[in-house]
């Protein structure tokens, strides 16, 4: 199959493979409601079980949701400390639950931070899900784009040093990095919440052809609804890859 007839199979998609979503909006969700922030911390836990149900109903087969920054140890502690606490307590309560519905999780970022009895439950739930066929769901914890492509070559020269080979800069392509990211499946939809425009350090790499859909809805409030109509906007987009309209409609060879 040629280039361009490749782009133009990727232009008929009308349901991505791989969404990500930047779940913002928590905190201001919980402020206009007179609470602490960490109350629409947890309000959006059952959005989190809507995005996973609309993924597996409608056959998407990636999903990556941004949970916790690598900037967002800069906030409150009390808050810090709250979503920690949430994140164990979803990785017990939660992961049974994606088991059944043959979904496969992966929680992608630095664990180096994390202690020793939270790293061993994201592990756990890790070798609990690991041979699911169903949806991928990406959960990123600590992460960040530009440590995630730092950590994919960094993890190239020590495989290169464990098989006692010499640095070759001619083995460095896309495609190798690809493959050492923490989640290596290129971004179709890209779903932010909460009205913001920007990607905030998320999978930089992936993100590279991806439609961008940003919604004025808080992440509490997120649902099906608003899934669905992120959906229909990739499938009226024209995804061109560097191509021109008239080559990606078939019109110009």
């Amino acid at each position: 199959m040629s280039e361009i007839a490749e782009f133009q199979q990727l232009n008929r998609q009308t349901v991505p493979n791989h969404v990500a979503i930047i779940m913002d909006g928590n905190g201001r969700w919980a402020n206009v409601r007179g609470k602490p922030r960490i109350f629409g911390h947890r309000a959006g836990v059952e959005s989190v079980r809507k995005a996973v149900s609309f993924a597996c109903e409608k056959g998407i087969r990636v999903l990556t949701l941004f949970a916790f920054s690598s900037e967002n140890w800069r906030r409150p502690k009390d808050e810090v400390s709250g979503l920690m606490d949430l994140f164990s307590w979803a990785l017990t309560s939660e992961v049974k639950k994606l088991h059944r519905n043959q979904v496969k999780l992966k929680v992608i970022g630095d664990r180096s931070v994390f202690s020793e009895s939270f790293v061993k439950r994201i592990s756990d739930a890790e070798k609990l899900t690991e041979s699911n066929d169903g949806l991928l769901l990406n959960v990123a914890v600590n992460y960040g784009g530009r440590w995630d492509i730092t950590n994919a070559v960094k993890r190239i020269f020590a495989e290169m040093s464990d098989k006692g080979e010499p640095f070759d800069a001619d083995v460095f392509n896309e495609q190798l990095i690809s493959e050492h990211l923490e989640a290596p499946q290129d971004v179709d939809l890209l779903i932010r919440t909460g009205g913001e425009k920007r990607i905030s350090n998320f999978l930089l790499w992936q993100l590279a052809y991806s439609e961008m859909y940003v919604s004025d809805v808080l992440w509490p409030d997120f649902n099906e609804e608003v899934f669905q109509k992120a959906v229909e906007y990739f499938a009226s987009r024209e995804r061109r890859f560097g191509c021109t309209g008239e080559q990606i409609r078939g019109g110009e060879r």
